[in-house]
């Protein structure tokens, strides 16, 4: 991939085709990952007179969507009180639809923009914004299910199952670093 650069107003970048398919293949992941998150709404009748959507009031089991859904409040880790337990899952319920609309959202500007073949890649400053955010999402999922932390080396030994992902972790977070850095010019 050549970086992003900046061109007036908008931002570009040229894609590899295998490049190209590694984003694609993993914002889709994240995206059906989120989509079937949304499909376990519970349907109500009141938020079908009302619009207001309302979502699940606990948060998911997967630990990928646990960091890609976060609790709306933090509870006291040794002892929440009821109160704190009814206000979490009352935010998550409120909340959760907006959060993954946009998070879905922005995995869909990525999906428009990137050719499947590779390619240039021209994108508007709000383009360049859901890129940034669903790249974040990515980079999350993939930090999640490789278990990355601070400590981690930027390699790991060749029969670590995780060794080739991790380079695609890599990969990205360079990627994103790129588009802010155009962005910033």
């Amino acid at each position: 991939m050549r970086g992003w650069r900046r061109k007036g107003d908008n931002v570009l970048a040229g894609f590899e085709q295998q490049e190209a398919a590694v984003v694609r293949g993993l914002v889709s992941q994240v995206e059906d990952m989120l989509r079937a998150r949304a499909e376990e709404a519970p349907q109500d009748e009141l938020s079908e007179l009302t619009g207001i959507r309302t979502g699940p009031s606990e948060g998911p089991d997967d630990p990928v969507l646990g960091r890609l859904l976060p609790d709306f409040h933090r509870l006291d880790p040794d002892n929440p009180s009821k109160e704190e337990l009814d206000s979490a899952a009352a935010l998550r319920s409120l909340h959760e639809p907006e959060v993954l609309e946009a998070k879905v959202g922005v995995a869909a500007v990525v999906m428009q923009t990137l050719p499947p073949d590779g390619g240039e890649v021209r994108l508007s400053p709000e383009q360049a914004d859901a890129w940034l955010s669903a790249l974040n999402d990515v980079r999350i999922a993939l930090g999640t299910a490789l278990d990355v932390t601070e400590d981690m080396p930027d390699e790991l030994p060749e029969e670590d199952p995780r060794s080739p992902h991790l380079g695609v972790y890599h990969w990205l977070t360079w990627v994103q670093e790129s588009l802010v850095q155009a962005l910033a010019e």
